[in-house]
């Protein structure tokens, strides 16, 4: 096993990309950008893909707040029933779709954790889609890896990270897992 905190233990630890203080900072850019982007906050909703896009959804909420006065409506998006690989993957329990309002003529922010194949954006297009019609869906992710199996970029990246396909990346949320940190590993194989 992997030394090291208990969230880590299942992961042989390559290298620690990102810390909680990094983390900080990547949020606080990603809430700028949005601003920016949007040219102020009017008719922005963020919905974080579960299971840690909705805490990151929250906390750039919670930073927009902080230098525009605004608080932004922040939900969570639950997409495993809408992707396509759900008999390749090992059963998990569904969680609430939690979206503040009616999405309808409203700029969607989708925000999840790693961007990789770009499988699970997907299927949050589609989730976001079944709520309603909004104006735009755009896209922010703390991590993009790459090798992306369809055509989607995202909007707003916290950090580019140039991975091979064998590596994982794991993104571990305070709010869930206790710590902050982006850690690159592999996976330790079952004895």
């Amino acid at each position: 096993m992997t030394e090291g905190p208990p969230s880590t233990r299942q992961l042989n630890v390559k290298t620690h990309v990102m810390g909680a203080e990094e983390i900080r900072r990547a949020v606080t850019r990603i809430a700028h950008e949005i601003v920016e982007a949007n040219k102020g906050t009017e008719d922005l909703v963020l919905v974080g893909i579960r299971t840690r896009g909705a805490p990151l959804a929250d906390r750039i909420a919670t930073a927009i707040a902080s230098f525009e006065g605004v608080d932004l409506p922040s939900g969570a998006l639950d997409v495993t029933l809408y992707r396509d690989d759900v008999s390749l993957r090992s059963p998990r329990n569904v969680e609430a779709t939690t979206v503040p309002g009616d999405v309808d003529g409203r700029i969607v922010v989708l925000v999840d954790d790693v961007l990789f194949t770009g499988r699970t954006i997907r299927a949050a297009f589609d989730a976001v889609l079944d709520l309603g019609r909004p104006r735009a869906i755009r896209l922010a992710v703390l991590v993009d890896r790459g090798h992306r199996e369809l055509p989607i970029r995202a909007d707003h990246v916290g950090k580019n990270l140039p991975t091979s396909s064998e590596e994982v990346v794991k993104v571990y949320m305070h709010e869930i897992d206790g710590e902050d940190a982006v850690l690159i590993g592999e996976e330790e194989k079952p004895s």
